[in-house]
């Protein structure tokens, strides 16, 4: 399984069209950033970063045992710009730059656990089909070189795999019905 491989839960958005925060949405009785981070403990990943804003700090930190969070005092730079932040935590804590990243929006959570185990299988950029997150990433150093607003998808080649779940993104309350 995911035995050694880092993970990071991206968790610093705004959630102004959501009207609240995206990572902690109840799902199943469970937050998303919770049910990320618990996923992703079950599957072997470790250490679990989570990236979120300074006015969520506590809150996340309340719904991720085990899991280490750190804040973007700048998200509305880009996600590309949490990422960062974590990666560069992440390197900070291993003392080196891991090969491989698994790395989830908290706001598309149609992932599970048979997801990651495709992805554990991958050595390249990947994303599953259909759910499209979460990615496996291991260009790295390119990524901690680009832009904080620059798009990822636009940045670097990310292949695709067929892997369980489904495409999800909360962004809206009408998304939220898709939860229930």
């Amino acid at each position: 399984m995911g035995k050694g491989v880092p993970a990071i839960v991206l968790a610093a958005g705004a959630s102004s069209r959501l009207g609240q925060p995206k990572a902690l949405v109840k799902w199943n009785g469970e937050s998303l950033v919770a049910r990320a981070t618990r996923i992703l403990t079950e599957s072997g990943c470790s250490p679990i970063f989570v990236v979120t804003r300074s006015e969520l700090q506590v809150d996340v930190m309340l719904e991720c045992d085990g899991a280490i969070v750190v804040v973007n005092p700048s998200p509305e730079e880009g996600r590309t710009g949490s990422l960062q932040i974590g990666l560069i935590s992440l390197v900070s804590e291993l003392g080196r730059t891991p090969r491989r990243v698994l790395v989830s929006p908290v706001d598309r959570c149609g992932w599970n656990l048979q997801t990651v185990e495709v992805l554990m299988g991958c050595n390249e950029n990947t994303s599953p089909k259909p759910s499209g997150h979460p990615l496996m990433l291991c260009e790295i150093d390119k990524i901690l070189s680009l832009p904080k607003d620059a798009s990822l998808r636009e940045s670097i080649t990310i292949s695709k795999i067929d892997a369980p779940g489904e495409h999800m993104n909360i962004d809206t309350p009408a998304d939220l019905e898709g939860l229930q």
